[in-house]
């Protein structure tokens, strides 16, 4: 679950950092989550700008699959932004929360 555009509570630059971080390494140590659900903020991340698109689509092009919430799409008005994964529902990521052996939230 990502429900922020950054990762921690620090600065927003810092925060920036530790989410690329975070992303590189999955990528690096070839960790494949099953799903990457996107909501609150977190959607801005599968958007054009995001700093970590490029992990993202590593990750999808392994198999993750990527749930990006339509509601927070459509409330921050980026739906023509997104650059990967899948517009979703909420019911959707309740789905694959409820059926998850593990769930983090980041």
């Amino acid at each position: 679950m990502v429900t922020r555009d950054g990762l921690g509570e620090a600065p927003a630059e810092l925060q920036k950092i530790l989410i690329k971080n975070y992303f590189s390494l999955l990528v690096m140590e070839k960790l494949t989550p099953n799903f990457i659900c996107c909501y609150s903020n977190g959607v801005k991340l599968t958007c054009k700008g995001s700093p970590i698109i490029e992990e993202l689509k590593s990750l999808e092009n392994r198999g993750t699959k990527i749930i990006i919430c339509k509601t927070c799409l459509s409330y921050f008005n980026i739906e023509d932004q997104i650059e990967t994964g899948m517009v979703g529902t909420m019911h959707d990521i309740v789905d694959i929360q409820f059926n998850a052996g593990k769930v983090i939230t980041i």
